[in-house]
């Protein structure tokens, strides 16, 4: 059986490249980045090269970069890292778990926390953002793209009200990196697509065709971070503890490609073509079923559908059985009893939430599979909803 992967938001594959360009610092160059002899200048040299890329994929500077074990690490950096009791932080109610479960530690540590709602589309309005601000907001978190639905947030034009307020700003880009061009240049010239007033961004390398425990957290030079870990001096006193060198070189390549996909013909549109297409069509074929996030604009891989009265994870699991390999959301929270936060947040029914599944494409995808899982997506709803009640009883009341 032909396998479809389309669950990249949980992960990429490892590409070829990537694995080639790691492979010689699991082997052969082993030195610890932090040795004065030459194996380990050679793992020095190969850290600073991967960081260079990284700084060139996100327009900033390398001394601004702090390789981390992913992007749950580098969210609880950016949050623990700057605040402190007495402190207000700002995030929303949509945010990756990363964010929210650190957000309800610092509460027990005195950190006043406001939590923003979304509107239907899945967005955090500027005017909601503005209305929470306090004369002790330290820090307002709010993430880049969503992994859920891939609705892009207004961060901008967000963190400019953040910085005219005094606060600082986090975002997690962890679903955003590789996919959207990311600038946090001074010179930017699109306000729309400037980053230049964000203070700090995480990264996750598993999301960037990179291996699974690599990330980054961007630190802009005037942030003083106080550290998670305590230990050596490493990446500038801001996270102790030997660097990972052929996961960082891993990223650094994951990084290249990235700008290269970026600002190719065959890159964001063409993928953005191929997931509205499998989108497009599945809503032509099959009834009851829609768009979560519809409207707005997202990450060019992700499509977050409903097919009511079927329930998502027997979806998932008929569909693996398939060969097609999709989520109901975020693959933290697989195997959860509860609903999508990010769906109910905003404000879909929790039959309808739970009905809900999430197709993240990858740049692998080919057109060939895309057809593929146009054959096996009706089928598998259709006898889904032939053991629905509910289902029945529409049908029931359609012909009344």
């Amino acid at each position: 059986m032909q396998r479809i992967y389309m669950d990249a938001n949980a992960t990429t594959p490892l590409l070829p490249a990537v694995f080639d360009a790691m492979r010689p610092f699991l082997l052969e160059h082993f030195g610890n980045a932090s040795s004065i002899h030459q194996q380990g200048q050679h793992a020095r040299a190969a850290v600073d090269h991967a960081r260079e890329s990284i700084a060139r994929l996100m327009r900033c500077r390398a001394s601004e970069i702090v390789f981390t074990s992913g992007g749950t690490e580098s969210d609880n950096l950016a949050l623990f890292g700057v605040l402190n009791s007495g402190d207000h932080l700002i995030t929303t109610q949509i945010e990756h778990h990363a964010v929210l479960h650190a957000a309800e530690a610092l509460e027990k540590r005195g950190i006043e926390v406001t939590f923003l709602p979304c509107d239907a589309r899945g967005l955090i309005s500027p005017a909601s953002l503005i209305a929470a601000l306090k004369p002790n907001t330290r820090l307002v978190s709010i993430m880049l793209a969503n992994n859920e639905t891939g609705t892009i947030q207004p961060v901008p034009e967000l963190a400019h009200i953040a910085k005219e307020h005094g606060a600082l700003f986090h975002t997690d880009a962890v679903q955003a990196a590789g996919k959207l061009p990311i600038d946090l240049s001074q010179s930017c010239s699109k306000p729309s697509g400037s980053l230049k007033d964000v203070d700090m961004l995480s990264i996750s390398g598993h999301k960037m065709y990179a291996p699974q425990g690599t990330g980054i957290l961007y630190v802009r030079r005037h942030v003083r971070l106080a550290p998670l870990f305590h230990g050596g001096t490493h990446e500038r006193q801001r996270r102790a503890g030997t660097e990972n060198v052929p996961g960082i070189v891993a990223l650094g390549k994951g990084a290249e490609l990235a700008n290269q996909w970026l600002n190719t013909p065959e890159g964001p549109a063409a993928l953005a073509a191929l997931r509205d297409r499998l989108e497009q069509t599945l809503l032509a074929q099959i009834p009851e079923s829609g768009v979560n996030g519809a409207g707005t604009e997202r990450t060019p891989n992700t499509s977050n559908l409903y097919f009511d009265h079927v329930e998502a994870e027997a979806l998932v699991i008929a569909l693996d059985l398939k060969g097609l390999s999709v989520s109901g959301g975020s693959a933290c929270q697989s195997g959860a009893t509860e609903p999508s936060h990010v769906l109910t947040a905003m404000g879909l029914s929790t039959a309808r939430a739970r009905a809900s599944i999430r197709f993240s494409l990858s740049r692998l995808t080919t057109s060939d599979e895309v057809d593929q899982a146009l054959k096996i997506i009706p089928d598998a709803v259709a006898r889904l909803r032939s053991l629905s009640p509910t289902w029945k009883h529409s049908l029931a009341l359609a012909s009344a």
